[in-house]
């Protein structure tokens, strides 16, 4: 095994460009499939961003000494408190270097609030980052909505929950997927239909490195979701594909259209795509599909000071956390539907058949 050493000279040459091409291309490779060591490639990429901002900051402390240097202090007093036309005269004489020093000092401050992480700490509502788990404490509960309790009575639910988002099947079975941060800190989640019925879930598995987690339907009282029309894409999208997300920002099922802007995600991350639809908290787990029907992602998180710019966990990851489930947590044999039936539909058709395979998720 490498030293650490040598694993961070590894990681800089790759940022540096110094390493070859096929040592890029399998150092890539790897960031693709480990999670955790893709991580420490952008901790480090930002830790040397850092750096250089450091850097910038000291050479703009250097400038601006050599500034003050030049300027007669002692000088610019006696000739300037006497009478007021002199203050003309040496304005136009010194407003250049007095000019260059006012915009140092200014490059300075906001180089050391960036640096100390002054505009995240101070205000959370400024981070660009936001994941899409809705309150919904105070938002009034479906009318139509039921539960089924353990002794199969009906009944409505006490509250309308204090989190809400997207799933969607995974498998005729019962199996739905959604986000991590949305079920996160739940003692109970449910899921509701466009239909209004509602069912009690069991969390059967987390992965909180990819934000995923994998539902199953906990009622002795259901059947089947009936066959998925849908197929889960395990190569990766290309550049400027169509692709459009149905989700639950609101109590009704909203669509959203677009396409994929970016192969990386916020801040460089290979685990996502980004993608230019507009989203709003509620949407986070929910489908991202292509023209075809592909499942190529699942919405997670949008870029708040920059409209449009959302982010979806790619599909391959969403895979690999599914096959990394112990087969001895599962009640029955999760298996992914092979069969797509949307190629070819109009939109609108597609959105029909695809209606009843996304929820609403309630957390409590």
């Amino acid at each position: 095994m490498k030293s650490e050493i040598e694993f961070v000279e590894q990681i800089e040459s790759y940022l540096l460009g110094e390493i070859s091409p096929k040592d890029r291309i399998a150092f890539e490779q790897r960031r693709r499939d480990d999670a955790a060591f893709d991580q420490k490639v952008v901790a480090h990429k930002n830790f040397l961003q850092q750096l250089g901002e450091y850097g910038t900051r000291k050479k703009l402390e250097s400038q601006m000494e050599v500034i003050h240097e030049q300027l007669d202090i002692s000088a610019l007093k006696k000739e300037i408190l006497p009478q007021t036309p002199i203050i003309k005269v040496l304005w136009k004489k010194y407003r250049l270097n007095a000019a260059v020093a006012a915009s140092v000092a200014i490059l300075m401050v906001l180089a050391t609030l960036f640096t100390t992480g002054y505009f995240t700490k101070n205000n959370a509502t400024n981070s660009k980052y936001s994941a899409l788990r809705r309150e919904i404490i105070n938002i009034k509960k479906s009318q139509h909505a039921i539960i089924k309790n353990i002794q199969g009575e009906f009944t409505q639910p006490a509250d309308p929950g204090h989190f809400g988002g997207t799933g969607f099947a995974l498998s005729e079975n019962g199996y739905v997927v959604t986000n991590y941060h949305v079920i996160n800190g739940a003692d109970s989640v449910f899921i509701q239909d466009n239909k209004g019925s509602s069912y009690k879930m069991k969390i059967v598995y987390i992965d909180p490195a990819y934000d995923i987690a994998v539902l199953q339907v906990d009622d002795s009282s259901f059947k089947s979701f009936g066959a998925l029309p849908y197929t889960f894409k395990k190569s990766a999208s290309d550049l400027g594909e169509k692709v459009y997300t149905i989700g639950f920002p609101k109590d009704d099922i909203v669509y959203g259209e677009g396409y994929l802007s970016s192969r990386s995600g916020y801040a460089g991350d290979t685990v996502a795509y980004q993608v230019s639809i507009p989203v709003n908290p509620g949407n986070s787990g929910g489908p991202l599909l292509d023209n075809k029907g592909n499942v190529i992602g699942l919405i997670s998180g949008k870029q708040t000071q920059a409209d449009g710019a959302a982010f979806a966990i790619k599909s391959g990851n969403l895979l690999k956390s599914i096959s990394a489930i112990p087969q001895d947590s599962l009640m029955q044999k999760l298996v992914l539907n092979k069969k797509n039936v949307l190629a070819g539909l109009s939109r609108r058709d597609q959105i029909k058949k695809m209606e009843n395979y996304i929820f609403m998720v309630k957390v409590y």
